[in-house]
């Protein structure tokens, strides 16, 4: 079966840093930082973690001469915070909460886990001619 990736590296390179700027942010714009713990810990690592490897990734938003993350391993990262971030609410308990607290985490993890799968594996970068 052939895989759908059409989200160019570079369209997924700024999904990666408004979706690492929205984890940090995402317990006060919805409301669940009086639930402290693993609700408001997680989101803010990840964010943390995803926009640190994000700048280290070989694609168009990497730091240039620091781009040594290749993009399917970056992928592979985004997949595996994704389904954590997404069962987190059960695996710590805080399930039990108001919605406003797990809710954010599993839709989130959810719509990365479907932006891994359309996103395309290979950065190309531009070749500028020499005038």
């Amino acid at each position: 079966m052939k895989t759908i990736r059409f989200i160019p590296t570079g369209v997924h390179a700024y999904f990666d840093y408004i979706g690492g700027i929205g984890l940090l942010a995402a317990p006060f714009v919805f409301g669940f930082y009086r639930v402290g713990g693993a609700a408001v810990i997680i989101p803010m690592m990840l964010g943390i973690g995803l926009i640190l490897y994000s700048l280290l990734t070989n694609y168009e938003l990497g730091i240039p001469g620091l781009k040594f993350i290749p993009m399917p391993v970056h992928l592979a990262f985004d997949l595996l915070a994704s389904v954590f971030l997404a069962i987190s609410p059960f695996l710590f308990g805080f399930i039990n909460q108001a919605p406003n607290a797990w809710l954010p985490h599993i839709i989130a993890g959810v719509t990365v886990i479907l932006l891994v799968l359309v996103s395309q594996k290979r950065y190309q970068p531009k070749v500028r001619a020499v005038v």
